[in-house]
């Protein structure tokens, strides 16, 4: 059995943000799997990407459905809960827990909506390293994550170069590409222009019933940038519904289909105005914000460093995980490993595709120094 627990953390100190504003007091959702040694020596840390949660693996009691990276933390598995201590929370700015948009704006109980501040990749991380400070946990074996998770990895590695051994990051960048924004572009203007929306004043328990068919648009158009055309062909061909016809106006192919039940299903559990922010803190990433350069500030990095792209991603490209590793060898780092990874079936690779990921995280948790 899987060793899952779940906790909330609540802090009173001022969490001040790249922005200048000030969040106070704050909560922070996590789960926790294994069992932590007295010399506190193996943790590892899972950051999470864009929609994901703290549920990063396991199931709930009368739940069946398992954390998002189960395939890859478990007894036995590549990441080893009989070997390691495992931490994943949940982001400042979400809807799971954490303190975001929706949660109340203390000393109020209305929540705070658009009074909530802009947070950053970088405001995520720090918000994570008092906790892990709380906890007692000043350094940590490795840092995984995937997408915006891995956006997460890169800046614990050059914000906190001390604090992790191992960085694992994957279909990620070192700063969000114009191809990435103007999906998210899509998706947060779909979300405003919705009437249902009511300007972000909405009833989240009506949302939660009947969903918003704005955010729903953004994102099926989210959704196709996590796939690649081979996959989708493969997944879905040409194939009609089957009790749709051909030449009917609103018949469907099954990737309509598709793109309907996961847009429309998606707005009954992930809050809109979560969505904006984070995606808002997705557009903004930049590494080299604050430096000279993108060279000083990757100069910071000083834990063994795994980057780790998929061929056919269409929203973080292989180039840009080439460049990070690239510029780090050109200023002479020795502690990076690029590692391209055959695949076809998108941006998404990172968790479905299990199987070609596995033993390279294996081996970067068991590499002796």
């Amino acid at each position: 059995m899987l060793h899952l627990q779940i906790h909330s953390e609540h802090f009173t100190n001022p969490l001040y943000l790249e922005s200048g504003r000030i969040l106070e007091p704050y909560d922070i959702m996590y789960e926790t799997y294994g069992v932590l040694n007295e010399a506190k020596d193996n943790v590892i840390v899972i950051c999470h990407a864009l929609t994901g949660s703290h549920h990063a693996a396991g199931t709930y009691e009368g739940d069946n459905k398992a954390g998002w990276w189960d395939g890859l933390i478990g007894q036995g598995k590549a990441v080893d809960t009989d070997h390691f201590f495992v931490i994943c929370t949940n982001v400042i700015g979400s809807c799971f827990g954490s303190t975001g948009p929706m949660s109340p704006r203390y000393p109020y109980t209305e929540p705070y909506r658009y009074k909530f501040p802009v947070v950053t990749i970088l405001d995520m991380v720090k918000a994570q390293r008092i906790l892990f400070d709380r906890l007692g946990i000043h350094s940590v074996h490795a840092i995984i994550g995937g997408s915006m998770g891995g956006m997460q990895a890169l800046a614990f590695g050059v914000f906190f170069p001390n604090f992790a051994k191992n960085i694992i990051a994957m279909a990620t960048t070192y700063a969000t590409q114009p191809w990435a924004i103007a999906f998210n572009k899509v998706a947060q203007e779909a979300i405003l222009k919705d009437p249902e929306f009511k300007n972000g004043y909405y009833d989240p328990k009506i949302i939660r019933e009947t969903g918003l068919s704005g955010m729903a648009i953004g994102r099926m158009a989210g959704h196709i940038s996590f796939l690649s055309p081979q996959s989708m062909d493969r997944k879905f061909g040409r194939e009609y519904k089957r009790n749709d016809g051909l030449f009917e106006l609103f018949g469907k192919f099954q990737v309509e289909s598709y793109l309907e039940y996961n847009g429309y299903n998606f707005t009954k559990w992930f809050d809109p105005l979560s969505y904006l922010y984070i995606t808002k803190a997705i557009n903004i990433y930049d590494l080299s914000r604050g430096f000279d350069s993108l060279e000083e500030a990757l100069h910071r990095v000083r834990a063994n460093l795994y980057l780790i792209s998929f061929e056919s991603d269409l929203l973080f490209v292989p180039q840009e995980m080439e460049m990070i590793a690239s510029t780090l060898e050109s200023i002479g780092k020795e502690n990076v490993t690029y590692i391209p990874i055959p695949s076809d079936y998108g941006h998404d690779a990172f968790l479905v595709e299990i199987d070609k990921i596995e033993h390279y995280v294996k081996d970067a948790l068991w590499k002796k120094p």
